[in-house]
């Protein structure tokens, strides 16, 4: 179990490092450069490839081997960096835009690939909670490592050092997925299974309308589909839209790309690892009713922030005091989102579920993603004081929406305490 943990652990390790460098560092710097949070909102194009990936899922699912993908993915991520070294992003600010995007689709490729290799690798209730911990931790610490570290020391060490030592991590990354022990059976499968399905998949492959009959077939997927396009509304808001208050008003751009950077994730990813711990104990329905709660109140108060204006230490520290709690529930809350996606997954036939998985993460992200995008002309348009209401109130349905669903039956937590340890 441990082999699979550092596996995974290590692979969302490098696929969180471009989300770090475009949500911690590119906000920050547009904002210092004058530009308004429209247009810094619409830097989220750059995400684009993450909503188009369940495009060529079926295609990584049906050709090839995860590790023959895993490594392809992240030794283009490592030529990208080695690329991005030689810019410089105060005059080439397009150049540094394309390199985020080649990075977010070479990511977005091996997050098929390393999601796939997850739903095989980890079985029962047990080794859900746990692999998906390490996903969520593993993802959340490399964007902090690329984020907050990068935004908080790279007037010291360059932006040309700094993806250098990216270029380093990923190549060392992908060296180790090549001899890494925990995917040897997956090539003894191939060969076994090949044979016997390599017609039913070429014929799914002439008729795509078969998978996704065969996706939305999928015991609980429906439900799915409502929860993980909805739940992180109200909640992207504030996360995307607080820091850039502080900045207006609060917080220097180092000091933001501490505590919001590195701090306030920091308790993301010890809730997303408590999110672990707690789902080998209680029920997953127990856990989202109490957890969406306290995400509401916790936006209560951090919205409260929003009246003062005048800088003080008291309102810095009840800024990061703000931000802690809600990346800390953020992180418990995203964890139960993935194990509830990844359950919803293995029920589906082996063929697609990789592509099933990545539909889910897909819609995921796209829920987030135009929300985020749309936040910041929504703060421009009302104020900061009328959008986090409005945040607000999307978040107090949410939290209505799991509450109940836990209680009709729809989410179905009997299922998920009863699998298999």
């Amino acid at each position: 179990m441990n082999d699979k943990l550092v596996f995974l652990g290590l692979l969302y390790f490098v696929q969180g490092i471009p989300y770090g460098l475009q949500s911690s560092l590119l906000p920050v710097y547009l904002r210092g450069a004058g530009h308004s949070l429209t247009r810094i909102g619409f830097t989220k194009i750059l995400y684009f490839p993450w909503v188009l990936k369940v495009l060529w899922a079926p295609f990584v699912d049906r050709v090839g081997t995860k590790r023959r993908w895993l490594v392809g993915t992240v030794s283009g991520l490592a030529l990208t960096c080695l690329s991005s070294a030689a810019l410089a992003p105060e005059a080439h600010i397009w150049g540094v835009a394309g390199t985020l995007l080649a990075m977010n689709s070479l990511a977005s490729v091996q997050d098929i690939a390393v999601d796939g290799a997850a739903v095989g690798l980890l079985k029962g209730r047990g080794e859900l909670g746990l692999g998906n911990t390490a996903q969520v931790v593993g993802y959340k610490a490399g964007s902090v490592f690329a984020g907050g570290g990068l935004l908080a020391v790279i007037d010291v060490a360059g932006w040309s050092w700094m993806f250098m030592l990216l270029t380093f991590v990923y190549a060392g990354v992908a060296l180790f997925v090549w001899g890494a022990p925990v995917l040897d059976d997956e090539t003894v499968r191939g060969q076994q299974a090949d044979g016997g399905r390599r017609g039913g998949q070429e014929a799914d492959a002439m008729r795509p309308w078969r998978v996704w009959r065969k996706l939305l077939a999928v015991p609980g997927t429906p439900w799915t589909i409502l929860y993980v396009l909805t739940y992180k509304l109200g909640e992207q808001g504030a996360v995307t839209m607080f820091p850039l208050f502080l900045l207006d008003h609060h917080m220097t751009a180092r000091e933001l790309g501490f505590w919001n950077g590195v701090i306030a994730m920091g308790f993301s990813i010890c809730g997303s690892f408590l999110g672990g711990l707690l789902l080998a104990q209680f029920s997953i329905g127990a856990l989202m009713r109490r957890v969406f709660v306290l995400r509401t109140v916790s936006m209560v108060f951090q919205s409260s922030l929003l009246t003062v204006l005048e800088p003080s230490p008291l309102m810095k520290g009840m800024a990061v005091l703000s931000m802690s709690v809600q990346h800390f529930l953020g992180g418990l809350i995203t964890t139960l989102t993935f194990t509830t996606m990844m359950h919803c997954t293995q029920r589906a036939e082996e063929s697609i579920q990789a592509t099933h998985y990545s539909f889910l993460a897909t819609l995921e992200v796209l829920g987030k993603l135009t929300f985020s995008a749309l936040a910041g002309g929504v703060v421009d348009w009302f104020g900061f004081q009328v959008a986090f209401l409005f945040f607000l109130t999307l978040s107090a349905g949410t939290a209505l929406h799991v509450w109940t669903a836990t209680f009709t039956g729809v989410f179905r937590e009997h299922q998920l305490k009863e699998q298999p340890k």
